[in-house]
Protein backbone atom coordinates (compact mmCIF):
# COMPACT_ATOMS: atom_id res chain seq x y z
CA UNK A 1 0.00 0.00 0.00
CA UNK A 2 1.32 3.65 -0.98
CA UNK A 3 2.09 6.22 1.83
CA UNK A 4 -1.03 8.21 -0.05
CA UNK A 5 -3.25 5.06 0.76
CA UNK A 6 -1.53 4.97 4.48
CA UNK A 7 -2.50 8.48 4.84
CA UNK A 8 -5.86 7.99 3.72
CA UNK A 9 -7.21 5.09 5.71
CA UNK A 10 -5.66 6.17 8.81
CA UNK A 11 -7.53 9.31 8.44
CA UNK A 12 -10.94 7.79 7.83
CA UNK A 13 -9.88 5.77 10.96
CA UNK A 14 -9.16 8.68 13.00
CA UNK A 15 -11.27 11.60 11.87
CA UNK A 16 -14.41 9.51 9.65
CA UNK A 17 -15.70 11.14 6.35
CA UNK A 18 -15.43 15.23 5.54
CA UNK A 19 -18.74 16.06 6.08
CA UNK A 20 -18.45 19.07 3.61
CA UNK A 21 -16.96 16.94 1.07
CA UNK A 22 -18.11 13.68 -1.28
CA UNK A 23 -21.25 12.82 -3.28
CA UNK A 24 -22.42 12.23 -0.15
CA UNK A 25 -22.41 16.13 1.09
CA UNK A 26 -24.24 17.07 -2.11
CA UNK A 27 -27.99 18.16 -3.30
CA UNK A 28 -28.91 15.03 -5.65
CA UNK A 29 -31.24 15.33 -8.47
CA UNK A 30 -34.73 16.91 -7.89
CA UNK A 31 -37.31 14.36 -6.69
CA UNK A 32 -40.15 16.04 -8.92
CA UNK A 33 -38.04 15.49 -12.28
CA UNK A 34 -38.56 11.97 -12.51
CA UNK A 35 -35.80 10.30 -15.09
CA UNK A 36 -38.51 9.23 -17.82
CA UNK A 37 -38.96 13.22 -18.50
CA UNK A 38 -37.34 14.34 -21.57
CA UNK A 39 -33.95 16.15 -20.61
CA UNK A 40 -33.94 19.60 -21.32
CA UNK A 41 -32.09 21.22 -24.29
CA UNK A 42 -28.67 23.19 -23.53
CA UNK A 43 -29.09 26.32 -22.52
CA UNK A 44 -26.65 29.47 -22.80
CA UNK A 45 -22.89 28.54 -22.13
CA UNK A 46 -24.37 24.74 -21.56
CA UNK A 47 -21.46 22.66 -22.94
CA UNK A 48 -22.20 19.53 -20.86
CA UNK A 49 -25.30 17.76 -19.06
CA UNK A 50 -25.51 15.24 -15.98
CA UNK A 51 -28.45 13.43 -17.09
CA UNK A 52 -28.51 11.86 -13.38
CA UNK A 53 -29.66 15.84 -11.80
CA UNK A 54 -30.02 17.98 -14.89
CA UNK A 55 -27.26 20.19 -14.01
CA UNK A 56 -25.91 21.82 -17.25
CA UNK A 57 -22.48 24.17 -17.27
CA UNK A 58 -19.78 25.07 -19.43
CA UNK A 59 -17.57 21.53 -18.47
CA UNK A 60 -17.62 18.65 -15.61
CA UNK A 61 -15.27 18.85 -12.94
CA UNK A 62 -11.66 16.79 -13.39
CA UNK A 63 -9.93 15.35 -16.37
CA UNK A 64 -12.60 13.10 -18.58
CA UNK A 65 -12.08 9.66 -17.04
CA UNK A 66 -14.64 7.05 -15.89
CA UNK A 67 -14.16 7.88 -11.95
CA UNK A 68 -13.49 11.70 -12.68
CA UNK A 69 -15.34 14.72 -14.95
CA UNK A 70 -17.40 15.15 -11.88
CA UNK A 71 -20.84 16.69 -11.47
CA UNK A 72 -20.54 19.86 -9.44
CA UNK A 73 -24.10 19.42 -8.41
CA UNK A 74 -25.15 15.93 -7.46
CA UNK A 75 -21.48 14.33 -7.27
CA UNK A 76 -21.54 11.58 -10.17
CA UNK A 77 -18.27 10.53 -12.18
CA UNK A 78 -18.65 9.53 -16.02
CA UNK A 79 -19.30 5.98 -14.98
CA UNK A 80 -22.71 6.95 -13.18
CA UNK A 81 -23.86 9.00 -15.94
CA UNK A 82 -23.32 6.21 -18.46
CA UNK A 83 -25.06 3.86 -16.05
CA UNK A 84 -28.01 6.14 -16.45
CA UNK A 85 -28.12 6.93 -19.58
CA UNK A 86 -28.35 3.15 -20.22
CA UNK A 87 -31.28 2.64 -18.26
CA UNK A 88 -32.82 5.33 -19.60
CA UNK A 89 -32.13 4.25 -22.87
CA UNK A 90 -33.31 0.37 -22.33
CA UNK A 91 -35.48 0.18 -19.84
CA UNK A 92 -39.24 1.62 -19.87
CA UNK A 93 -39.15 3.54 -16.65
CA UNK A 94 -42.04 4.46 -14.23
CA UNK A 95 -42.77 4.25 -10.35
CA UNK A 96 -43.48 0.76 -10.73
CA UNK A 97 -40.42 -0.91 -10.98
CA UNK A 98 -38.72 -2.89 -8.24
CA UNK A 99 -34.87 -1.48 -8.06
CA UNK A 100 -32.10 -2.44 -6.18
CA UNK A 101 -28.95 -0.98 -6.68
CA UNK A 102 -25.46 -2.47 -5.34
CA UNK A 103 -22.68 -0.84 -3.85
CA UNK A 104 -24.27 2.73 -4.46
CA UNK A 105 -21.32 5.35 -4.76
CA UNK A 106 -23.44 8.38 -4.69
CA UNK A 107 -24.39 10.08 -1.68
CA UNK A 108 -27.95 10.79 0.14
CA UNK A 109 -29.66 12.47 -2.08
CA UNK A 110 -29.26 10.80 -4.98
CA UNK A 111 -30.84 8.03 -3.16
CA UNK A 112 -34.06 9.61 -1.61
CA UNK A 113 -34.64 10.49 -5.58
CA UNK A 114 -34.26 7.31 -6.74
CA UNK A 115 -36.50 6.31 -3.86
CA UNK A 116 -39.26 8.94 -4.81
CA UNK A 117 -39.12 7.34 -8.62
CA UNK A 118 -38.87 3.64 -7.71
CA UNK A 119 -39.47 0.95 -5.75
CA UNK A 120 -35.87 1.21 -5.16
CA UNK A 121 -33.97 0.01 -2.35
CA UNK A 122 -29.47 -0.02 -2.04
CA UNK A 123 -27.29 -2.87 -0.81
CA UNK A 124 -23.99 -3.85 0.17
CA UNK A 125 -21.49 -6.94 0.64
CA UNK A 126 -20.78 -5.95 4.61
CA UNK A 127 -22.21 -2.10 4.95
CA UNK A 128 -18.81 -0.76 5.50
CA UNK A 129 -17.70 2.08 2.58
CA UNK A 130 -21.21 1.76 0.16
CA UNK A 131 -23.69 1.01 3.34
CA UNK A 132 -27.37 0.24 1.83
CA UNK A 133 -30.79 -0.50 3.28
CA UNK A 134 -29.76 -4.67 2.61
CA UNK A 135 -26.78 -6.87 3.16
CA UNK A 136 -26.67 -8.88 0.46
CA UNK A 137 -23.75 -11.27 -0.49
CA UNK A 138 -23.67 -11.52 -4.92
CA UNK A 139 -22.90 -14.98 -4.48
CA UNK A 140 -26.04 -16.16 -2.28
CA UNK A 141 -28.64 -13.40 -2.99
CA UNK A 142 -31.10 -13.81 0.19
CA UNK A 143 -34.27 -12.52 -2.01
CA UNK A 144 -37.33 -14.69 -3.56
CA UNK A 145 -36.77 -15.50 -7.05
CA UNK A 146 -38.27 -13.21 -9.91
CA UNK A 147 -38.32 -10.05 -7.12
CA UNK A 148 -36.47 -7.14 -8.98
CA UNK A 149 -37.16 -5.38 -12.26
CA UNK A 150 -33.64 -3.35 -12.28
CA UNK A 151 -30.63 -4.33 -10.82
CA UNK A 152 -27.78 -1.67 -11.15
CA UNK A 153 -24.93 -3.13 -10.31
CA UNK A 154 -21.40 -1.15 -11.25
CA UNK A 155 -18.29 -2.05 -10.35
CA UNK A 156 -19.36 -4.83 -7.77
CA UNK A 157 -18.32 -8.30 -9.35
CA UNK A 158 -14.63 -7.94 -10.01
CA UNK A 159 -14.78 -8.05 -6.06
CA UNK A 160 -17.20 -11.37 -5.64
CA UNK A 161 -14.57 -14.84 -5.93
CA UNK A 162 -17.07 -16.79 -7.63
CA UNK A 163 -18.30 -14.84 -10.51
CA UNK A 164 -20.33 -18.41 -11.75
CA UNK A 165 -22.03 -17.90 -8.29
CA UNK A 166 -22.82 -14.94 -8.66
CA UNK A 167 -24.28 -14.68 -12.31
CA UNK A 168 -26.42 -17.31 -11.22
CA UNK A 169 -28.04 -15.74 -8.27
CA UNK A 170 -27.97 -12.53 -10.25
CA UNK A 171 -30.25 -14.19 -12.91
CA UNK A 172 -32.59 -16.00 -10.31
CA UNK A 173 -33.42 -12.87 -8.77
CA UNK A 174 -34.51 -10.62 -11.98
CA UNK A 175 -38.12 -11.14 -12.86
CA UNK A 176 -39.07 -12.10 -16.75
CA UNK A 177 -38.70 -8.69 -18.42
CA UNK A 178 -36.21 -7.52 -16.28
CA UNK A 179 -32.75 -5.79 -17.03
CA UNK A 180 -29.31 -6.11 -15.12
CA UNK A 181 -26.96 -2.94 -16.15
CA UNK A 182 -23.91 -4.05 -14.93
CA UNK A 183 -20.59 -2.00 -15.28
CA UNK A 184 -17.19 -3.55 -14.17
CA UNK A 185 -13.67 -1.78 -14.61
CA UNK A 186 -12.40 -3.09 -18.74
CA UNK A 187 -9.23 -2.58 -18.44
CA UNK A 188 -7.79 -5.67 -20.66
CA UNK A 189 -9.38 -7.98 -23.53
CA UNK A 190 -9.96 -10.92 -21.64
CA UNK A 191 -10.95 -11.71 -18.17
CA UNK A 192 -8.27 -12.67 -15.22
CA UNK A 193 -7.30 -12.39 -12.17
CA UNK A 194 -4.43 -9.63 -11.18
CA UNK A 195 -0.98 -10.13 -11.71
CA UNK A 196 -0.49 -9.30 -8.27
CA UNK A 197 -2.58 -8.27 -5.02
CA UNK A 198 -4.95 -5.34 -6.05
CA UNK A 199 -7.49 -3.09 -4.13
CA UNK A 200 -9.87 -0.36 -5.07
CA UNK A 201 -10.20 2.99 -2.70
CA UNK A 202 -12.15 1.17 -0.16
CA UNK A 203 -9.89 -1.54 0.26
CA UNK A 204 -11.70 -4.02 -1.41
CA UNK A 205 -9.61 -6.80 -3.04
CA UNK A 206 -9.85 -6.94 -6.30
CA UNK A 207 -10.51 -10.97 -7.70
CA UNK A 208 -11.27 -10.50 -11.87
CA UNK A 209 -10.34 -8.20 -14.14
CA UNK A 210 -12.95 -8.91 -17.06
CA UNK A 211 -12.85 -8.81 -20.46
CA UNK A 212 -14.95 -8.73 -23.22
CA UNK A 213 -15.73 -12.34 -22.88
CA UNK A 214 -18.03 -11.44 -19.99
CA UNK A 215 -20.09 -11.24 -22.88
CA UNK A 216 -20.59 -14.83 -23.49
CA UNK A 217 -20.67 -15.89 -19.62
CA UNK A 218 -23.66 -13.92 -19.19
CA UNK A 219 -25.25 -15.43 -21.76
CA UNK A 220 -24.57 -19.13 -20.86
CA UNK A 221 -26.39 -18.23 -17.76
CA UNK A 222 -30.03 -17.64 -19.16
CA UNK A 223 -29.25 -13.40 -20.12
CA UNK A 224 -30.49 -11.72 -23.27
CA UNK A 225 -26.84 -9.75 -23.51
CA UNK A 226 -26.00 -6.26 -25.70
CA UNK A 227 -22.26 -4.58 -24.37
CA UNK A 228 -23.22 -1.20 -24.30
CA UNK A 229 -21.00 1.59 -25.84
CA UNK A 230 -20.41 4.69 -27.66
CA UNK A 231 -20.29 5.50 -30.83
CA UNK A 232 -16.49 6.09 -30.92
CA UNK A 233 -15.91 3.02 -29.44
CA UNK A 234 -17.63 0.93 -32.08
CA UNK A 235 -16.02 3.29 -34.74
CA UNK A 236 -12.81 2.31 -33.54
CA UNK A 237 -13.37 -1.36 -33.00
CA UNK A 238 -15.09 -1.83 -36.80
CA UNK A 239 -12.14 -0.14 -37.75
CA UNK A 240 -9.83 -2.82 -38.16
CA UNK A 241 -6.26 -1.63 -40.00
CA UNK A 242 -6.53 1.28 -37.06
CA UNK A 243 -4.93 1.85 -33.54
CA UNK A 244 -8.08 3.59 -32.50
CA UNK A 245 -8.33 7.36 -32.75
CA UNK A 246 -6.71 7.53 -29.04
CA UNK A 247 -3.15 8.99 -29.38
CA UNK A 248 -2.68 8.49 -25.29
CA UNK A 249 -4.62 6.68 -23.05
CA UNK A 250 -4.85 6.38 -19.35
CA UNK A 251 -2.42 3.99 -17.90
CA UNK A 252 -4.55 1.66 -16.51
CA UNK A 253 -6.10 0.69 -20.04
CA UNK A 254 -4.88 -1.57 -22.50
CA UNK A 255 -6.35 -0.12 -25.32
CA UNK A 256 -4.39 -2.21 -28.03
CA UNK A 257 -5.02 -5.33 -25.60
CA UNK A 258 -9.29 -4.35 -25.55
CA UNK A 259 -9.70 -3.17 -29.31
CA UNK A 260 -8.47 -6.72 -30.16
CA UNK A 261 -10.45 -8.25 -28.19
CA UNK A 262 -13.20 -6.49 -29.26
CA UNK A 263 -12.34 -7.35 -33.29
CA UNK A 264 -12.20 -10.81 -32.36
CA UNK A 265 -15.57 -12.83 -34.45
CA UNK A 266 -17.49 -13.82 -31.87
CA UNK A 267 -16.90 -10.29 -30.36
CA UNK A 268 -17.42 -8.16 -32.99
CA UNK A 269 -20.96 -7.80 -33.05
CA UNK A 270 -21.94 -8.08 -29.30
CA UNK A 271 -21.34 -3.78 -29.04
CA UNK A 272 -24.72 -1.63 -29.36
CA UNK A 273 -24.33 1.92 -30.12
CA UNK A 274 -26.68 3.75 -27.31
CA UNK A 275 -24.94 7.50 -27.39
CA UNK A 276 -23.58 9.06 -30.55
CA UNK A 277 -20.67 11.81 -30.13
CA UNK A 278 -22.51 14.24 -29.02
CA UNK A 279 -24.37 12.48 -26.28
CA UNK A 280 -21.68 11.25 -25.19
CA UNK A 281 -19.46 14.16 -25.30
CA UNK A 282 -22.52 16.47 -23.98
CA UNK A 283 -22.97 13.87 -20.44
CA UNK A 284 -18.61 13.30 -20.24
CA UNK A 285 -18.90 9.74 -21.60
CA UNK A 286 -15.47 10.42 -23.64
CA UNK A 287 -12.93 9.15 -24.14
CA UNK A 288 -15.32 6.13 -25.26
CA UNK A 289 -12.99 3.42 -24.99
CA UNK A 290 -13.34 3.88 -21.02
CA UNK A 291 -17.39 3.09 -21.12
CA UNK A 292 -18.91 0.04 -21.19
CA UNK A 293 -22.35 -1.41 -19.45
CA UNK A 294 -23.60 -4.47 -20.09
CA UNK A 295 -27.16 -5.02 -20.73
CA UNK A 296 -28.49 -8.75 -19.19
CA UNK A 297 -32.40 -8.72 -20.26
CA UNK A 298 -34.28 -11.94 -18.84
CA UNK A 299 -36.77 -13.01 -21.53
CA UNK A 300 -40.20 -12.23 -20.66
CA UNK A 301 -42.62 -14.95 -19.58
CA UNK A 302 -44.10 -14.79 -23.74
CA UNK A 303 -40.56 -16.28 -25.17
Amino acid sequence: MSWKAQVRRVGRKLLGPDPAAGPAALPGPDPETPPWLPLPEPGPGAEVLCNVCRWQGPAFDGPAHVELALCPHCGSNGRDRFLHWCLAQRVPLGPELRVIETSPRMGAGYRAAMSTWFFYRTSDYDLRAHAGNLRLDLQAIDLPDACLDVMLCAHVLEHVPDTGKALAELRRVMAPGGHLLLQVPVLQGATAPPTEPEFHGDDTPVFWRFGFDLTARLRAEGFVTDMLCTEELAGAVADRDAAGPWDTWAGEFDVPGMLAAARAPEVAGDLVVVADRAAAARIGAAPGYMYLTWDCRVPSSGG
